[in-house]
C-alpha cells in the first residue's frame, strides 16, 4: 500500500510539473509573438525619430528593421522581395513642413519587419518542447503500467515462488499472506490451505509414527519381563532335573528365550535412540558459509547481519546447524515479530553467533526452562509448536562440542558457540 500511495504522489507531482511547464511555454511563446499593437506604436515612434533627423542605420540597429523611402532607387524592387517572403510591412508618414503654414502628413515609405525566422524558431522552441513533455509523459506512463503489472502480477507470483520454495525445503510454519485487491488472491488462499493441510498431515505423521515408536518401546520392554521368567524356570530346572531328553529340551528353550531376549533389547535400544537424538556428524567447514545460511532464512522477516564473520575452519555439522539456526529464526518471528539482527564475535577459542530480536523475551523463571524438553513459555499461547527445538538445538550443539545460550537483553538473546579447529 506504502508503494502505491508514493508512486500516485510522485505521479501527482510530474503531471502538475508538466501542466505549469506547458501553461507558461505557451505564454511565453505568445508574448514573443508582436502584435499589431505593437507594430503600430513602433511606427509612430519611428516617425518620430525621423522627423527629428534621426538617421536610418540608428533607427534601422533600434528597432530591428528595415527603412524603405520612396526615394530611394530601388524602392519598388526591395519592397517586392520583402512581399514575397511575408515580411511586415507598415506604411510610414511624416511632417512635411514645405506645405504652407500647416504642415501636413506625406506618404515618406515603408518600415519592414522580418518576422518569418522569427516565427520559425518560436515554433521550433515549442515543437521541442512538446516532445520532450510528451515523452516525460510516455515515460510516466510506462513507469505506472510497469509498477502495476508488478504489483499486481509479478510479486504475488514471486511471493507464491518464495512459499513454494520454503515448503519444499519443509518449513511449514510460516502463513503465506493474503493481500487486499490482490488478483490471485483464491491461488493464494489455495497454497496456504495447503500449508496448513500438510503441516496436519505432518504433525500427524510425526505423532503416528512417536505414538507407534512408544508402542514398540512399551512392547519390548513388556516383553522383557516374561523372557526373564522363561530364562529363570529354566535355569532352575536345568539344576533340578536328572533325564537327559529332558535337560536337552531344556536347553533349546533357554537358548531360543536368550536370542528372543537378545532380539528384543535391540529392538528397544534402537526405537529409545530414534526417540531421543538425531545423527550429528560434526567435521571440518569454513566459517564463510554461515552468513549464506542466513539468507536462506530473509523470507521470514528482515534479518541483518552486523558485520562479516571472521574467516576460519570451525567444527560443526552443517546440516544440523542450519536446523539450529532457521529452529531460532523461526522463534524469533513466531514470538516477537520483530527485525533480527544477527552479530559475529571471534575469540581465541571459536566463533560466537549472537541472534537477538527485539521482542519481549522471556522471564528470568522461563530461561532456565526453556531447553528443557517439551517445555513451552507464557508467551506461546495460541501459537503452534511443540517445546522440542530449543531441546534439540541444545541437543545438536552439545554433540558438535559447541554451546547454546539464552538470556535477555533489550529483546531475546541466543548465543551459539562454535569451536575453531
Amino acid at each position: 500500500m506504502k508503494i502505491r500511495q508514493i508512486t500516485a504522489g510522485i505521479t501527482i507531482c510530474i503531471l502538475a510539473f508538466i501542466m505549469i511547464t506547458v501553461t507558461q511555454m505557451q505564454k511565453d511563446g505568445e508574448e514573443c509573438i508582436p502584435d499589431m499593437v505593437w507594430y503600430n506604436g513602433e511606427v509612430r515612434t519611428i516617425e518620430n525619430e525621423l522627423e527629428k533627423g534621426t538617421t536610418r542605420e540608428v533607427i534601422e540597429k533600434e528597432h530591428g528593421c528595415s527603412l524603405l523611402f520612396t526615394a530611394d532607387e530601388d524602392y519598388q524592387g526591395r519592397l517586392n522581395e520583402y512581399m514575397m517572403v511575408n515580411s511586415m510591412i507598415m506604411d510610414l508618414y511624416v511632417n512635411d513642413n514645405s506645405i504652407g503654414d500647416a504642415p501636413e502628413d506625406v506618404f515618406a515609405g515603408k518600415a519592414v519587419w522580418q518576422t518569418k525566422q522569427e516565427r520559425y524558431d518560436i515554433l521550433r522552441h515549442r515543437m521541442q518542447w512538446e516532445v520532450v513533455v510528451f515523452g516525460i509523459l510516455l515515460l510516466l506512463l510506462i513507469y505506472v503500467v510497469l509498477l502495476m503489472l508488478y504489483l499486481n502480477y509479478i510479486r504475488p507470483f514471486r511471493i507464491l515462488r518464495e512459499f513454494a520454495a520454503q515448503v519444499a525445503k519443509g518449513d511449514l510454519e510460516l502463513a503465506l499472506p493474503i493481500r487486499k485487491n490482490n488478483f490471485f488472491g483464491v491461488f493464494t488462499e489455495s497454497f496456504d490451505l495447503m500449508r496448513q493441510e500438510l503441516k496436519r498431515a505432518r504433525e500427524s505423521e510425526y505423532q503416528a509414527n512417536i505414538s507407534k515408536k512408544e508402542l514398540i518401546a512399551e512392547l519390548s520392554h513388556d516383553i522383557k519381563t516374561p523372557v526373564a521368567t522363561i530364562k529363570a524356570t529354566c535355569e532352575v530346572m536345568q539344576v533340578t532335573e536328572q533325564k537327559e531328553d529332558t535337560l536337552r529340551k531344556i536347553g533349546v528353550i533357554a537358548g531360543k528365550a536368550e536370542m528372543i531376549d537378545n532380539l528384543v533389547g535391540n529392538m528397544f535400544h534402537a526405537t529409545m535412540e530414534e526417540l531421543e537424538v538425531l545423527k550429528v556428524e560434526p567435521i571440518e567447514e569454513s566459517s564463510l558459509i554461515i552468513p549464506e545460511m542466513f539468507h536462506d532464512f530473509k523470507y521470514y522477516g528482515q534479518i541483518t547481519l552486523e558485520n562479516d564473520i571472521p574467516e576460519c575452519l570451525l567444527y560443526f555439522d552443517k546440516l544440523r546447524l542450519q536446523q539450529v539456526l532457521d529452529n531460532i529464526i523461526n522463534n524469533s518471528y513466531k514470538y516477537a515479530g520483530t527485525e533480527v539482527k544477527v552479530r559475529f564475535i571471534e575469540n581465541a577459542e571459536g566463533i560466537i553467533i549472537k541472534i537477538r530480536d527485539f521482542g519481549q523475551g522471556t522471564t528470568e523463571d522461563e530461561l532456565a526452562l526453556i531447553k528443557e524438553k517439551f517445555y513451552r513459555g507464557s508467551n506461546t499461547e495460541g501459537k503452534s509448536g511443540s517445546g522440542l527445538g530449543l531441546y534439540l538445538a541444545d541437543n545438536f550443539m552439545m554433540q558438535m562440542d559447541g554451546e547454546i545460550g539464552c538470556y535477555n537483553e533489550d529483546g531475546f538473546v541466543v548465543e551459539l558457540f562454535l569451536h575453531k579447529v
